[in-house]
């Protein structure tokens, strides 16, 4: 091997390699990123079916202890003992509002507005 042959010999990468690692890249990306979007909803609608339950329970739980019959006005202020927290969230993630109603089997609603934009996740809503 002479000189010249030693010194036209490179190292890194050519332009091409770079191009189809950047293309390799690419495809990863567009396979993950929309399961990263689903799987983001998916948290979002377990927190918000979550936030749920827990003003269902803290109203139960104040129901039954004032003897509160089906159909009594909810008294927010009063049932906020009974969370952890001690406030009762009045609005979701998403910034809609729960419907509190009357003690009863759909005393707390989930917003429409709130289903329709995290749907198509398989999410179980249940009674709210």
């Amino acid at each position: 091997m002479t000189i010249n042959a030693v010194v036209r010999r490179r190292r890194g990468f050519t332009l091409v390699e770079i191009m189809v690692i950047v293309a390799l890249i690419g495809l990863l990306a567009t396979l993950a990123i929309p399961s990263f979007i689903k799987v983001r909803k998916q948290s979002q609608a377990k927190r918000i079916v979550n936030d749920a339950r827990v003003i269902d329970a803290a109203v139960d739980a104040w129901a039954m202890e004032f003897s509160k019959a089906d159909g009594d006005n909810v008294d927010l202020a009063a049932v906020a003992q009974y969370t952890k927290t001690g406030v009762v969230p009045t609005t979701d993630l998403l910034g809609n509002s729960f419907t509190i109603g009357p003690v009863g089997a759909t005393q707390v609603v989930i917003s429409a507005s709130t289903k329709a934009a995290l749907g198509g996740v398989a999410i179980d809503w249940g009674n709210y």
